[in-house]
């Protein structure tokens, strides 16, 4: 197994009861399978061997199975010898339904290397019910015939499943029917319309079939898996969690991003685990950690509750409760600002924010039409109102999630509007009888007409132009991207792209900002948000080295959105709201009327997004005030990325 860029820490030092190795990203964990998986299928070639592996599906090994994809064109890793098992499949289901996991595999994969259509194993989602005990059994046969499993890959559930073996699997279960957790079918309703159409059942290998494997890698990416691969790791062997039932296993390792491994106490708590060196941001963490728990104001911490909470250290080293108490406090302080884009005629050393130049030029980057609004609309209304000069990028259209009923709604008012108007054209009515017939005999999931998907892009610019100028943005500055990357007319996008580059490229050269938002939030279950910030990040860096100047005055801040919020000790900058303008946001917010009540793809939580950006705001503003700082009726809050 290649070792990570984050080095594995001694057992030692950690709580972790199976080894663990942490990437910087998905791309250089996936890359790492990738090259175990190779070296152990050119080894079985070697002793002319059959090289038999478990995988998995999902969003999570997307990436290991494009790098295996470009080993096979560019290295010449053969496929011939390898004989693969797949973990699981959705019941009952179409093999070639968009969202089939048999479908997935050929997308991803198999369509794409050599592999001998013979040696494909993958449940069948097809089977009748009274056939299913049979069907079963015979592919936990067929593993057997093949001399058992050499390597399984492994993803994990929010809920800690691997597979589909739920909360409550036991440790000999076998591949059968199960019926699926609520929360697996609500984490899994971004690939379907709505979750009425998650199947409510699933066939899937059990416990015992993968512990039997020679060697496992479970993976996992992004910080919405960090508290399932801490239960899985770290606590005892439970079936409630059934990942971790592999602590058993002779030979299993977890491989995670940073994100993906932030809940381990080495990384969370690191001084409970061994030395750590005590820098400011170390202090700051360790400090707002205990006062949360402890439930005191930072300034209220004694000697003896940092001895209680494992910080003798720290007190060794910097003396008493009372001078670091002030300095984790003047952190949390500083980071409060009222002038997100620098406070004028004043020299403040530690303002998040220079004071010049101002006003400045700023961009806003909204991957989807509503995020600048949901994400940062407190923000966005208060550096207009400041006097900056307020640009906002529209990265994708935003088109998948549009109801075909505001399709024909807004349709009815064109034809509607053609009649007052007197504009003598019958092409309106045309498209809306036309669009009528196509929605009636829609199938679930069916990519919509070229037409169709115009019309939906073109109610989301309308709303995003709503909203900016309801914040008092002019149209001069409302740049509409429709990066290509999304434009595939379904849930799964296209890897970014050269075109996507230069189109970012092309606005950041046109604007020259000094100031640039950015969503941070990759916990977004699309996985547009990623895409569109490595679109930024790639375009920014590109400039750098094209030798733009105006780019050494550029920051960069990122913002998170309706899936999630910065950890307390990592924002930079946290910008306060009135209960006036919580309630602007939220009227902002409203004029998307297309994302109200009934949103597509919305993933695990059913709330407005509204709600849940309102609950985030007051959330951090009461978690502020807990420490010890100003109550405040809401704070959106920002990092920033040195690129």
């Amino acid at each position: 197994m290649p070792k990570s860029q984050t080095a594995k820490q001694n057992h030692l030092d950690t709580l972790e009861k199976v080894e663990v190795q942490i990437f910087p990203d998905l791309k250089a964990g996936s890359l790492a399978i990738a090259k175990t998986i190779a070296s152990l299928i050119r080894e079985k070639q070697k002793l002319k061997q059959k090289c038999v592996l478990g995988l998995a599906t999902g969003s999570s090994p997307k990436t290991l199975y494009a790098e295996l994809v470009r080993m096979h064109k560019e290295e010449k890793l053969s496929f011939k010898n390898v004989v693969t098992f797949n973990l699981d499949e959705y019941y009952p289901i179409s093999k070639e339904a968009i969202q089939s996991y048999n479908r997935f595999m050929k997308t991803h994969l198999f369509d794409h290397v050599d592999i001998n259509p013979k040696n494909i194993h993958i449940p069948d989602g097809e089977v009748k019910k009274e056939d299913i005990k049979a069907a079963c059994s015979a592919y936990e046969q067929l593993i057997e015939k093949a001399g058992g499993i050499d390597l399984q890959i492994l993803g994990i559930g929010n809920n800690g499943h691997i597979g589909f073996n739920e909360p409550g699997s036991g440790i000999y279960t076998k591949t059968r029917l199960i019926n699926l957790d609520n929360s697996t079918r609500i984490a899994n309703s971004y690939e379907f319309a709505n979750i009425s159409e998650v199947p409510r059942m699933a066939v899937t290998m059990g416990i015992s079939t993968i512990l039997k494997s020679k060697q496992i890698i479970l993976m996992a990416w992004g910080a919405g898996k960090a508290k399932a691969v801490k239960a899985a790791v770290e606590e005892d062997e439970t079936e409630h969690v059934p990942a971790s039932l592999l602590q058993s296993h002779a030979n299993v390792t977890f491989i995670v991003d940073e994100p993906a491994a932030s809940e381990l106490t080495r990384l969370k708590s690191p001084w409970l685990t061994g030395e750590v060196e005590w820098t400011p941001k170390m202090i700051k963490k360790a400090v707002i950690h205990m006062a949360l728990q402890l439930k005191k104001p930072v300034l209220s911490l004694t000697n003896e509750d940092y001895n209680e909470y494992g910080l003798s250290d720290l007190l060794v080293e910097k003396g008493n409760a009372y001078e670091i108490n002030l300095e984790v406090y003047y952190m949390l302080r500083d980071s409060i600002t009222g002038w997100p884009g620098g406070k004028p005629n004043a020299v403040i050393p530690s303002h998040p924010e220079r004071s010049t130049p101002y006003p400045k030029t700023v961009l806003i980057f909204s991957p989807h039409p509503d995020d600048d609004i949901i994400s940062m609309g407190g923000t966005f209304q208060r550096l207009h109102d400041q006097g900056h000069d307020v640009h906002v990028g529209y990265q994708t259209s935003g088109n998948i999630a549009v109801t075909d009923e505001f399709v024909t709604r807004f349709l009815d008012f064109a034809v509607g509007f053609n009649s007052i108007a007197k504009i003598d054209s019958d092409k309106p009515a045309k498209i809306l009888s036309q669009t009528r017939k196509y929605v009636a005999g829609k199938k679930p999931n069916q990519i919509d007409t070229p037409t169709i998907r115009e019309i939906k892009g073109l109610i989301r610019r309308g709303e995003a132009s709503a909203t900016c100028r309801y914040v008092g943005i002019p149209d001069s500055n409302i740049h509409f991207m429709n990066l290509p990357f999304y434009e595939t007319g379904t849930i799964e996008k296209k890897p970014l792209g050269e075109k996507d580059v230069k189109i970012t490229m092309e606005l950041l050269r046109k604007i020259k900002p000094q100031q640039i938002y950015c969503a941070g939030d990759f916990a977004d279950p699309h996985g547009t948000h990623l895409v569109c910030f490595n679109a930024v990040v790639a375009a920014l860096q590109r400039l750098r080295e094209e030798g733009d100047e105006w780019i050494n005055d550029c920051w960069l801040w990122l913002y998170k959105g309706a899936w999630q919020e910065w950890n307390i000790e990592d924002i930079e900058m946290a910008i306060p709201m009135s209960p006036e303008q919580v309630l602007k946001k939220r009227f902002g917010i409203f004029i998307h009327q297309s994302q109200k009540d009934m949103v597509p793809f919305q993933g695990s939580d059913n709330r407005e997004f509204w709600q849940r950006a309102e609950e985030r705001n007051a959330n951090t503003a009461t978690i502020y005030a807990d420490l010890g700082l100003t109550h405040y009726a809401a704070m959106e809050a920002f990092v920033r990325w040195h690129y």
